[in-house]
């Protein structure tokens, strides 16, 4: 685990450089560059923590490999503002290590394992064809580099609908704190996002502002941590290995938690734009950005419940509703009663589940503990 968190530093720097992109280029054209830079880092990220669900990552020549792919996801990461400019073909390059190095490993995890190795042969191509796209985008520009990308995204995440699920292998246990861990380290990245947009001025509203943001960011660690990753971590354990059980991490946890973590970087701009004009009312794209952040992330916890017990959580679609209805209010009033009004709807959300299902929160929180 040591070397994995430290894997995770470079993914990071990543979330930062995709929160600045588009501090810096706050049009929905920026917007779109930077969901679509995250889910090259999401998917890369993805792979390896099913990689070290079969692999020793503290293993001697594991752990050089991962190493390296922590430099070469350090070059992606320094060219993230570029990425669709001048360093696309340097972008493209690193990402292109990062996935030779994961199915390096791979690879040679597999060796005894025919089914596993089909898996990961089929990952390969998915890989390949990916990253060619990606780098033949670099020779593009506009709306055709954009849709390249966009193809190249569904080619490689799209590969494990294509090439079946009974290969992989996991453990229930680490799977799922890997991604409960992403999570927090993306939460971390939205309260970095309020120091860079407080910067030097810390007058009364940049205050409130900051702590109404902690406040945010706190009740979506709330929201997740509380009952529902208890939730999913159990059904990933009560699940047959094999198909069954690769197939509701896929689901659960490599795809629902993209859009999950999408939603808390989103938000991370929202809080950097909100710190540098508390006072004024948040532009057009901005509300959009933090409040359908907000939203993806309540609705991808919709689905997350879904998926892992067919329970369908009404009061967090409400949640999301109001939220979404807020955006042409934001627009109209000051970014930081913005900010006050979001974290008021997401207290009365928590209020209201702890008392609604306060006895199957209990022996659920409880039987967890007993199991530990």
């Amino acid at each position: 685990m040591p070397l994995e968190l430290f894997f995770d530093l470079v993914f990071v720097l990543g979330l930062t450089q995709c929160t600045a992109l588009m501090a810096d280029e706050p049009t929905w054209e920026g917007l779109v560059k930077g969901m679509l830079i995250l889910a090259i880092l999401w998917w890369s990220w993805v792979g390896y923590s099913w990689l070290t669900s079969v692999v020793d990552p503290e293993e001697g020549s594991v752990r050089l490999v991962l190493i390296a792919a922590m430099g070469a996801m350090l070059v992606v990461a320094l060219a993230i503002p570029e990425a669709f400019g001048d360093h696309g073909l340097l972008f493209a390059g690193g990402w292109g290590v990062v996935r030779a190095a994961h199915i390096a490993l791979f690879t040679i995890a597999s060796r005894d394992d025919p089914a596993l190795r089909r898996s990961v042969i089929g990952l390969g191509i998915g890989s390949a064809l990916g990253v060619s796209l990606i780098a033949g985008a670099s020779f593009a520009d506009g709306a055709l580099q954009g849709a390249i990308w966009v193809v190249a995204l569904v080619l490689d995440m799209g590969e494990p609908l294509l090439f079946g699920s009974e290969g992989w292998k996991l453990e229930p246990g680490h799977f799922a704190e890997r991604h409960g861990l992403i999570v927090i380290i993306a939460l971390g990245e939205s309260i970095v996002a309020i120091g860079v947009g407080a910067g030097e001025r810390l007058g009364v509203g940049e205050i409130v502002a900051a702590l109404l943001g902690v406040g945010v960011s706190a009740a979506l660690w709330w929201l997740y941590f509380d009952v529902v990753a208890l939730v999913a971590e159990r059904r990933l354990h009560n699940a047959a290995p094999g198909r069954e059980r690769n197939e509701i991490a896929r689901d659960s946890f490599s795809l629902l938690h993209l859009p999950m973590v999408a939603g808390i970087v989103l938000l991370a701009l929202g809080f950097k734009k909100t710190l540098e004009h508390v006072e004024d009312p948040l532009k057009i794209e901005i509300a959009v950005a933090m409040l359908g952040g907000l939203v993806a992330y309540l609705l991808a916890h919709v689905a997350f419940r879904w998926r892992n017990v067919h329970r369908f959580s009404s009061q967090r679609v409400a949640a999301a509703v109001v939220l979404a209805a807020l955006t042409p209010v934001a627009i109209e009033i000051a970014a930081l009663a913005t900010l006050a009004i979001v974290l008021v709807v997401l207290v009365v959300l928590i209020v209201y589940e702890n008392q609604r299902f306060a006895e199957l929160r209990d022996r659920l929180r409880h039987q967890v503990e007993a199991a530990a």
